[in-house]
């Protein structure tokens, strides 16, 4: 178990961080049998900043390393990260993202069967969602 309480899965063979990132998994396997999706890849890499010198000191490359990558019917793509929690490090690493790679669609999910009819939905949505139900009380 991680220091986030999300306990590591494998499944088909495959080792996941957590039990929503399997869940996640099959549901994209249940939309390609069924023809709603393309197909999809596990773990896509993209370059946040290249290596570098300077100084005579060595920097390693950043990498956004997000939970999949979704090959739609249309020709799009989308880039989906399962999460339970947002850190720091996890926000600063989406504004580069998001500034690198404008044309891709970066998706953070979370389950949720309370507020989503397929059991995930944005994390923003739901925060906006949470904000509003506390408006209401």
């Amino acid at each position: 178990m991680s220091k986030y309480k999300a306990e590591k899965v494998v499944l088909d063979g495959i080792r996941f961080d957590s039990k929503d990132e399997a869940r996640y998994y099959l549901y994209l396997k249940k939309l390609k049998s069924e023809s709603k999706i393309e197909n999809f890849e596990l773990q896509p890499k993209y370059e946040l900043q290249p290596k570098f010198k300077k100084n005579a000191k060595s920097f390693l490359p950043v990498f956004y390393i997000a939970d999949f990558l979704i090959y739609h019917l249309d020709g799009s793509l989308e880039v989906i990260d399962i999460k339970g929690m947002a850190t720091e490090t996890a926000k600063l690493k989406r504004k580069l993202f998001e500034y690198r790679y404008p044309d891709l669609n970066l998706s953070w999910l979370i389950r949720s069967l309370k507020y989503s009819e397929t059991g995930w939905i944005d994390c923003d949505e739901l925060k906006k969602i949470r904000r509003e139900n506390k408006k209401c009380k």
